[in-house]
């Protein structure tokens, strides 16, 4: 089982990663990890990956997948693994899923923890007040204002893998605010649940299809601002009244010529040419041939 915890700090991705860990017999890859173990295992790439981070670079996007793609090949991550800290931007989760395909492996679900950020800052404060009761170090992400720069972070690079994910199908979102009992219990219901259904059109930014919700020029369709088809055809041409139907109904008419007028003034129903020929006189040659 290949899976990606999503979530913001403190949302509890790392209780629920352990967890499933020992349920699944897969393990935890977090791409921190994985970057220090290839520096000091002196591998190709993480010879590189030192070079740059000793320059204070960040390390790029090409380096990190490379280090994950030696790490799942390894014999332990045979049987799946949790990605934990990657991927973080929408780049990165196209440039995993293309190394997944060129290994013929695919992710079997992203998991979403879903929190209200105000209650995270309410769970910091308590965690900071129990641990300085207890004489314990505090953590360094146990700090209010290091949980905003990062809660700002997660918003603004890595919410947007959350459209991502969804469009592909993979996703399932869970209330992360419940007991961690009723989390771990709704992350087993939607593994078990199989594949989500892949949205279809082109994906927007809000993760919708862009074909559902806008014209043709790309607006909203409202009633004010959607405009009625056309009339097009016969029903164009009948609706004025001059359409190739309206003619072929008048062409359709016999056409008489020198219409009489009756005495009361109205005129009488016109002679087809064929009744007229027909009632015609004989001609005189005829006259002559019978005396």
């Amino acid at each position: 089982m290949r899976l990606i915890l999503l979530g913001p700090p403190g949302a509890g991705k790392g209780t629920q990663a352990q967890r499933l860990v020992q349920k699944h017999g897969i393990v935890q890859l977090s791409t921190g990890e994985m970057l220090r173990e290839a520096v000091r295992a002196g591998t190709g790439v993480g010879l590189r990956a030192k070079d740059i981070m000793g320059r204070g670079e960040l390390v790029p996007d090409e380096v990190v997948v490379a280090i994950v793609s030696d790490r799942i090949d390894e014999a332990d991550a045979k049987n799946g693994f949790i990605l934990d800290g990657f991927p973080r931007t929408v780049p990165q989760a196209v440039a995993l899923d293309r190394m997944l395909k060129e290994k013929g492996l695919k992710l079997d679900a992203v998991i979403e923890l879903k929190v209200d950020s105000r209650i995270l800052h309410q769970r910091i404060a308590s965690r900071i007040g129990e641990a300085t009761a207890r004489g314990e170090a505090l953590r360094s992400d146990d700090d209010p204002e290091v949980l905003k720069r990062r809660l700002e972070a997660y918003r603004e690079q890595t919410a947007p893998l959350v459209d991502y994910y969804r469009w592909q199908g993979s996703l399932r979102t869970v209330d992360g605010m419940a007991p961690i009992p009723d989390v771990a219990r709704a992350i087993d219901q939607a593994l078990a649940a199989g594949p989500a259904t892949r949205q279809k059109g082109k994906k927007t930014a809000g993760g919708e299809s862009k074909a559902s919700r806008s014209g043709a020029n790309g607006r909203p369709q409202t009633a004010k601002t959607a405009k009625p088809k056309a009339a097009t055809g016969r029903k164009a041409a009948s609706a004025k009244g001059t359409g190739p139907a309206k003619r072929k109904a008048t062409a359709s008419k016999p056409v008489s010529k020198g219409r009489r007028v009756n005495a009361g003034g109205g005129k009488k129903a016109a002679v087809p040419a064929e009744r007229r020929k027909a009632a015609a006189p004989k001609s005189s040659k005829s006259k002559r041939g019978r005396g």
